[in-house]
């Protein structure tokens, strides 16, 4: 497919372009920019710690260690008294990882924490099937959890096996049956699952399809199986993309009697989405505009200003404890470079309205992306019709491509930084140089 081809190709140059931090002077990391007086942004709290390291992963996550986790919560909590004493308001916050619920207590009181300081409106976060205990649901909503995200993967006893999950969180009969004690806690339950593994075939995607609508989640998240460069040749196979645009289309006809698209890849009951609920999506840098990342890894994005927390843990714990944000690289977009950031990422979402750009940017911005724009239109990827744009079924799939090189990029990035030796390297001392 020509168009995948390019937009592959695109994606890759525009994220070698934006992974280009100018790293911090010194062992003492940055501030995060000013937020602007208008508009509450989303907290984003990052928990790596994780019970088994899957092979697919490549996020900034390691073995679970009890001591070292309370420590780290410890420190994530301190960054986030810091956001507070700087001036940052938040009405919504994403928990991800890792695991976030590896420790409910330690959870349960930085979530406190953030209520105590900010008027929260919705709490996503995200857990294992083996998480899912009455105990655990129960301490959840009470702390007014809206969404919970649970990791599935597939439903499929080989394809848990061939990943490491079998043993860990049971079988598709035990996780399916976990998931319905977790149906109606929560206003979303969203299942996230993977599509394209070495040895799934179409009957085994349809039957993970059928488990998923049978449990009747709320949302069901299908992410194309994604890799970081190391992992594509570490023999495990998990890095090849066999058959991504022909089990996607069977993805969105299985599914289009029960749900509709909230996202390229996410897929929400229509009786939700008819009511304007189930707005909350894993992907919360496309929902909203600006987002602080805090934890180890983390990215954040502020004023047009995309920021990244060390990946090493110690020097993390160690900034902390000095009282100094672990902010450790940037990179600052042109206008031009948050006009196209929009640009993709609200339509990942299906939908832009033109009217959004030009009221944010005062001016006619998607002049800025009219090459773009006239690729899209001959592609066939969109549809203009007065102040909307919108993805056509092909557009969908090339969203899912655009999406899927832009996260692997992100992780191609984590990478990078984890196999660099040393804590001036750790901080971000040798990340490719700034080119603004």
């Amino acid at each position: 497919m020509f168009a995948e081809h390019i937009l592959t190709r695109y994606m890759r140059a525009r994220m070698r372009k934006a992974m280009r931090f100018r790293s911090a002077p010194s062992a003492f990391g940055w501030n995060p920019p000013r937020q602007a007086a208008d508009g509450p942004i989303l907290l984003y709290l990052h928990i790596p710690f994780c019970d088994q390291l899957c092979p697919y992963c490549s996020f900034n996550r390691i073995k679970f260690d009890a001591a070292l986790a309370k420590e780290y919560f410890d420190c994530l909590r301190r960054e986030i008294f810091i956001y507070d004493r700087l001036g940052y308001r938040f009405d919504s916050v994403y928990v991800g990882g890792g695991t976030p619920t590896i420790l409910p207590g330690q959870l349960e009181s930085t979530l406190r924490l953030v209520k105590k300081l900010w008027p929260i409106e919705h709490i996503s976060t995200e857990t294992n099937p083996n998480h899912l205990t009455p105990e655990n649901l129960d301490l959840l909503r009470e702390l007014g959890v809206n969404r919970l995200s649970v990791g599935v993967q597939s439903f499929n006893d080989r394809v848990l096996q061939d990943i490491g999950r079998y043993q860990r969180y049971g079988s598709g009969t035990q996780i399916r049956q976990r998931l319905r004690t977790a149906r109606g806690v929560f206003e979303t339950l969203n299942i996230d699952m993977i599509f394209n593994y070495p040895t799934q075939s179409d009957r085994m995607l349809l039957e993970d399809l059928e488990a998923a609508k049978a449990i009747e989640a709320d949302q069901i998240t299908f992410y194309p199986l994604m890799s970081a460069k190391a992992s594509e040749h570490s023999g495990n196979g998990l890095g090849q993309r066999r058959q991504e645009r022909t089990f996607y289309c069977l993805i969105r006809r299985e599914l289009a009697d029960a749900y509709t698209p909230s996202s390229a890849w996410c897929f929400t009951r229509k009786e939700l989405n008819s009511r304007g609920g189930a707005n909350l999506i894993d992907e919360y840098i496309v929902v909203n505009d600006q987002y602080a990342g805090l934890g180890s890894g983390s990215f954040g994005y502020i004023e047009g200003t995309l920021y990244s927390n060390t990946f090493a843990i110690s020097q993390y714990i160690d900034l902390l404890h000095r009282g100094i944000l672990p902010i450790v690289a940037k990179k600052v977009f042109s206008r031009l470079e948050q006009i196209r950031y929009d640009f993709l990422m609200k339509l990942f979402g299906g939908s832009l309205n033109r009217s959004y750009l030009e009221g944010k940017y005062r001016g006619m911005a998607i002049l800025h992306v009219w090459k773009e724009l006239l690729f899209f239109i001959l592609a066939g990827a969109i549809k203009v019709k007065n102040n909307e744009i919108t993805l056509t079924d092909k557009g969908y799939y090339l969203w899912v491509v655009l999406m899927r090189e832009f996260f692997t990029g992100v992780n191609i990035f984590r990478e990078h930084c984890l196999s660099l030796n040393g804590t001036r390297a750790a901080a971000g001392a040798e990340l490719q140089p700034h080119t603004n």
